[in-house]
């Protein structure tokens, strides 16, 4: 198949405003409630942040119950509904100020972005990095072609599902190319299509020359042979919310929340005992998130101490604390926190 017979056909994504709004009404009947009371909160119906998000929103007792088939759930213990929407979509519905409050990624936020600027009043404000579902978009071509820079691809196929990320990606290195001469209308050199999935098959059906496509491990790119020569954006989950929110105080109590739980998830307590004289140098080992509590023993000359330490630090942490003297060193998960 030659470059461009079918995908030419294939329009990009259509940035249309959806009707799920005007839909709301026909489902909050069909639950017998009015939402007119309620802050949305949009989370991602499916794809790769999905569990994740069931999850934070769980450890942030969030309760709700979900029927079947319904993209609507009505939270118990706050004046707040979750609207189950596509992670693309919900940059769209929070900047419009339609929900108050979203979950998605950042790269949906940017490729938004790109034909909807922010304004004063317009837009989406980030709240909290959630530190999960990191990944990168990156530009990938066939590893055992000749393609080994990004600016080998400017004039040939590339096919993705973030057009205009790439779009504005490639228009730079052309204007660079030109030296810094091109015109912001000049038409783009590079053919930029869109695909919604299977991006990674295109190199091999011969429908592209080069990609732009979610990179986790990797793996799934490597196994298509497949290989990256550059990153458009670094991503992850985010919490972003509205210029204008209908209920600012829930938004700032269900972000704290959240806050609470992402930063659970990412320390532990650990608490040991150590001599005054060694204290020094094991502070130095856990600083803390701001600081060590220090409590006196009734043996002389010894202290309790407990402090924050990141999770993937720990191991190491515990290593040196022996080396340093500490004793009775103990780890504990955090459920939930409240910190500064």
């Amino acid at each position: 198949m030659e470059n461009g017979t079918w995908l030419d056909e294939v329009p990009k994504r259509p940035h249309q405003p959806r009707t799920w709004s005007r839909e709301l009404p026909i489902i909050a009947d069909a639950l017998g409630t009015s939402l007119s009371d309620r802050l949305l909160f949009a989370v991602p119906k499916k794809g790769r942040l999905h569990q994740a998000c069931l999850d934070l929103l769980h450890g942030s007792d969030i309760q709700f119950h979900r029927h079947s088939r319904l993209d609507i759930a009505l939270v118990k213990n706050h004046p707040l509904a979750l609207i189950f929407l596509p992670a693309a979509d919900i940059p769209t519905f929070v900047g419009e100020g339609r929900v108050d409050l979203g979950i998605t990624g950042r790269d949906q936020v940017e490729e938004h972005e790109c034909i909807a600027p922010p304004t004063e009043t317009t837009g989406v404000t980030e709240v909290l990095d959630l530190d999960f579902g990191k990944c990168k978009l990156q530009v990938q071509v066939p590893a055992k072609g000749d393609l080994q820079r990004p600016e080998d691809l400017i004039g040939k196929n590339v096919v993705t599902s973030f057009t205009n990320l790439t779009e504005r990606y490639f228009r730079k290195l052309e204007a660079e190319q030109a030296g810094g001469n091109g015109s912001a209308d000049a038409p783009l050199k590079t053919k930029i299509k869109f695909v919604g999935g299977s991006v990674e098959a295109a190199c091999a059906l011969g429908v592209a020359d080069g990609i732009v496509d979610l990179v986790e491990s990797g793996e799934t790119m490597r196994a298509a042979g497949l290989k990256a020569i550059s990153t458009v954006v670094d991503t992850s989950a985010i919490l972003i919310k509205s210029k204008q929110p209908s209920k600012p105080e829930l938004v700032d109590l269900i972000s704290a929340r959240i806050r609470g739980v992402i930063t659970a998830q990412k320390y532990v307590l650990c608490t040991y005992n150590i001599k005054r004289s060694q204290l020094e140098a094991a502070c130095k080992i856990t600083r803390g998130k701001r600081a060590p509590t220090i409590t006196t023993l009734e043996e002389e000359g010894w202290v309790a101490v407990s402090v924050m330490v990141e999770r993937k630090n720990i191991a190491v942490a515990m290593d040196q604390l022996t080396a340093a003297g500490a004793e009775d060193i103990l780890v504990m998960k955090l459920e939930n926190s409240r910190t500064g």
